[in-house]
């Protein structure tokens, strides 16, 4: 399927095991889980633990009930916001963020008065951790930031921010999409108290699935009721985890698919992935440097970023190339604003947008000189 290049995005290809096991399950288990005592609701319900197990041996979590599923980050990140923050609150968040942090604030702030303050950044969008700890207030109720930009890549100091934001004792909510699976997470060295996670990107799993992990005790409203399961009989939601925030079936074939998702990572260890996506990231950068014209947004480090790298040409229009990259090279990349308009504010792209290569497990060398050799050809036929 030509050169994917948009695992900021979606991962892609998943592993050959996430796809068999979800057909597996479809075909010879099919039932919900949490629903039944036959032999077949047993074993999804058996999947769907090993899964939340995995998932909090994965990120070093306490207590497996803590990992709730939704549909995707941007479902746990609403869950979240809404459910901690209340009318007249002040919260804190990077200059970074992506719609589904900054629309849930946007509309608390609009309705419920809530005020918002964002951390100023570089234009390559690094963050002093001071500068979030000079915005607390007394009515600071929660810290929220992006673990890395989902437009420049650059990977925030949360393990600093943490550290304040315990100082001060105020819950820290981490957005995990652009990290999860591709750079190590330790809710407890990291100081994280909430940890939200999409399945589809790179934990391999399909879309549909997401979710977070509670690394703390603070009472969270759940933005849901209805079925669970257990404890049928009480007319309100229960208040004990997970149940209080899963209302309704879940997702069982996707989790089933997520499970083995974290199992291939974990099988490969997080470090080595992380070290062959730098390698990818750091040829990456050096040839996108051979294309005229090019402007490369972010730091141009691979210890800096995750394996996101936008860019834009001198003069050309972005929407052009792209069409060209994939209608006449079946190169497939980003290009717009990526749902993260504040980060384009930083980086000086809020009218035009930019270019976005997302780098994965399973890129290669190859896939990056195709790129660059189609951007070159575009670039030239341009000038023709």
């Amino acid at each position: 399927m030509g050169t994917y290049l948009d695992n900021a995005a979606t991962s892609y290809p998943k592993p050959d095991i996430v796809i068999d096991t979800i057909s597996e399950f479809m075909k010879n288990i099919g039932a919900t889980a949490g629903r039944g005592a036959y032999k077949s609701a047993i074993a999804a319900d058996r999947l769907i633990f090993d899964c939340r197990n995995n998932i909090c041996k994965l990120f070093n979590g306490k207590d497996p009930s803590k990992v709730i599923f939704t549909y995707n980050i941007t479902d746990s990140l609403n869950v979240l916001i809404n459910g901690i923050l209340n009318s007249g609150d002040h919260v804190i968040t990077s200059s970074l963020e992506h719609n589904s942090v900054w629309r849930p604030l946007k509309i608390l702030e609009r309705d419920k008065h809530v005020e918002i303050s964002q951390v100023p950044c570089t234009s390559e969008g690094i963050t002093n951790p001071e500068d979030v700890e000079n915005l607390i207030k007394g009515n600071t109720k929660l810290i929220v930031f992006t673990h890395a930009s989902n437009v420049l890549g650059t990977i925030q100091p949360i393990r600093e921010i943490g550290a304040l934001a315990k100082k001060h004792k105020i819950p820290f909510l981490i957005d995990s999409a652009q990290t999860a699976g591709a750079y190590p997470i330790d809710v407890q060295r990291d100081n994280i108290d909430i940890l939200a996670f999409t399945g589809h990107k790179s934990l391999f799993g399909p879309t549909g699935t997401g979710g977070f992990l509670l690394n703390c005790d603070i009472n969270i409203r759940p933005l849901k009721s209805g079925g669970t399961g257990e404890d049928s009989k009480n007319p309100y939601q229960p208040n004990f985890c997970p149940n209080k925030f899963e209302a309704g079936t879940l997702n069982v074939s996707g989790i089933v698919g997520l499970g083995e998702g974290i199992k291939y990572i974990s099988n490969l260890g997080v470090e080595k992935i992380r070290s062959r996506e730098d390698k990818i990231i750091e040829y990456a950068l050096k040839k996108l440097e051979e294309i005229p014209g090019i402007h490369i947004y972010g730091p141009k480090d691979p210890q800096k970023i995750v394996g996101v790298i936008s860019f834009n040409i001198k003069n050309m229009s972005g929407e052009e190339i792209a069409f060209k990259l994939d209608q006449e090279y079946d190169v497939m990349i980003r290009v717009g604003f990526h749902c993260a308009p504040t980060a384009h504010k930083v980086m000086g792209t809020y009218e035009i947008g930019a270019m976005r290569i997302g780098i994965g497990y399973f890129n290669t060398k190859q896939d990056i000189d195709i790129l660059i050799d189609a951007l070159k050809n575009i670039v030239k036929s341009y000038k023709l």
